[in-house]
């Protein structure tokens, strides 16, 4: 695969422990390897946020959910895709393994595979999902631009990824198992 820049100036940076702020389904998010405590605290001091209620990780495809989530043997993958359109996040039981840091006080971790052709490609290039959570503090509205995002968090972050959000605004959530909205898309 042959790497455009950023998206490996992006991988290098969080293959240091960095953090990136990059382009999603509706939102700009921070990003991070999940597996880098210092780096998902750093997220969470940004955005004023307590590790207690839990990361979303965004993935390419299913086999990046390996060793963070338990699939059931009956999954049909399809059913874990989103779109531009209509981001979907599961809630799917999180592998004992699973740090704090990321399924925060929940035996569930919140998990996309994503659809947006940059979060897709940085989870390519990392080879593994990323932590995904909106870029903004904690109550306050998630940058939609490139302009507020650099405003905003130009010295918190390690590297901004260029590139335009799609239109579909937060993603819903829903339990995969009971198959219950608990957050619904934004429309």
């Amino acid at each position: 695969m042959i790497l455009s820049m950023p998206i490996a100036k992006a991988v290098a940076i969080m293959n240091e422990g960095g953090i990136i702020a990059y382009p999603t389904e509706g939102v700009f998010g921070f990003g991070c390897l999940p597996d880098s405590q210092r780096a998902v605290e750093r997220i969470l001091a940004i955005k004023g946020r307590s590790a207690a209620a839990g990361l979303v990780l965004i993935a390419a495809n299913v086999e990046q959910l390996d060793g963070w989530a338990v699939l059931p043997d009956d999954l049909d993958p399809e059913r874990l895709k989103c779109t531009l359109e209509k981001p979907v996040t599961w809630l799917l039981p999180a592998s004992p393994e699973v740090p704090f840091w990321i399924r925060g006080a929940h035996q569930t971790i919140a998990m996309r595979l994503t659809a947006h052709p940059v979060a897709k490609a940085l989870c390519e290039a990392a080879a593994a999902p990323l932590v995904s959570t909106s870029a903004n503090k904690s109550g306050r509205p998630p940058a939609r631009n490139q302009f507020i995002l650099r405003r905003q968090f130009h010295e918190l972050v390690d590297y901004f990824v260029p590139g335009k959000t799609g239109t579909g605004g937060a993603s819903e959530i829903r339990d995969l198992q009971s198959g219950k909205v608990l957050r619904p898309g934004a429309t």
